[in-house]
């Protein structure tokens, strides 16, 4: 930690570890000898837990968590500017293979992926996508931005999350599940809607990748509260943290300039009766309850999944496509290569 003496302005640097957290001390400046105080208090509820005088930990609660947790998606890795760039150019009707082609020769890295994605079995084009401009050809806008969507999206959601009991790889893939989801119930009943549907369902729980260090160190009040009240893991993130998942994900959707559509859709996935009455978000919630059906991502909240009793009959869709929806996502995660 670095700090300044006010009385001659010297700047000293000491290991946090030296520090006593919690605590307000008072040292002589070792240049001036003019004396220095601190407040460490405010600064331990900020890097973790206080210990009460019976060495019980103490953890910020209510709207001081709240702000702490918010704060927290500043640090989340951005969503690559060239995803976002080629989204707007992709909807753009005047836009050329050109202009894309142009954007992806600036990231390679992801340039790498899309193409290792476009000759996915899934896509069955065997190796015979060689550039971006020959993506855009042979599967058009509409695929391909669901491709460079995944190429953003995969480093970010691979990570293993222990405080949902996902191991590395499994928000990835229930995230790609619920985007296949929602793109093939799209394509049922408004085809015009299925890129923003894969979309949305592609990052509707980045809220995870921000809670879950917090339900980590608060384990023991998730397990109490759950016992208690017999309720979800998603009640549980509210009342222990004062904001669910789906909360957190708005958030991250407005730090990485995500469109609104899709952004109130991720927002109320869980309860699309509150969305006031977006498709999206009856689709992606539709489509994240098949994905639990299918066992990929389920974690300690897979569980609990509650799916909205009106939300079929919202989007018109009859109980029989569920079963056919599952075969076709399980099928379409277990071919594409990342």
């Amino acid at each position: 930690m670095k700090i300044k003496c006010l009385n001659c302005k010297k700047e000293l640097n000491i290991p946090d570890e030296r520090l006593p957290l919690g605590k307000q001390i008072a040292f002589p400046c070792p240049f001036c000898k003019a004396l220095i105080e601190l407040d460490l208090r405010q600064m331990a509820t900020e890097q973790g837990p206080l210990l009460d005088e019976n060495g019980n930990k103490e953890f910020l609660t209510g709207e001081a968590l709240k702000k702490k947790i918010l704060r927290d998606v500043e640090d989340l890795p951005p969503m690559p500017q060239t995803v976002l760039k080629a989204r707007e150019i992709i909807s753009d009707p005047k836009s050329d293979f050109k202009e894309l082609a142009e954007l992806f020769e600036k990231d390679q890295a992801i340039a790498a992926k899309i193409l290792k994605v476009a000759n996915s079995p899934y896509y069955g084009q065997g190796g015979k996508v060689s550039s971006i401009q020959r993506a855009s050809v042979i599967l058009g806008h509409k695929t391909l931005g669901e491709i460079i969507a995944m190429g953003g999206a995969s480093s970010i959601l691979g990570k293993k999350l222990e405080g949902y009991g996902l191991d590395a790889g499994a928000l990835w893939k229930h995230s790609l599940a619920v985007a296949f989801g929602s793109r093939i119930i799209a394509q049922k009943i408004d085809p015009p809607l299925i890129n923003d549907a894969f979309t949305s369902g592609l990052i509707h729980d980045t809220g995870k990748l921000i809670l879950d260090k917090y339900i980590i160190e608060r384990w023991e009040k998730f397990e109490s509260f759950m016992a208690d009240a017999d309720e979800s893991f998603l009640s549980a993130e509210k009342a222990v943290l004062d904001l669910d998942h789906a909360e957190a994900a708005f958030e991250v959707c407005k730090a990485w300039n995500i469109p609104k559509p899709l952004t109130i859709a991720i927002r109320y996935h869980h309860f699309p009766s509150k969305s006031s009455g977006s498709r999206l978000a009856y689709i992606v919630h539709v489509a994240d309850a098949i994905a639990m059906m299918t066992g990929m991502g389920l974690g300690v909240d897979g569980a609990f999944y509650k799916m909205d009793d009106n939300a079929m009959e919202f989007l018109g869709l009859k109980e029989e496509v569920i079963s056919d929806i599952m075969a076709e996502v399980i099928r379409a995660v277990q071919n594409i290569s990342i």
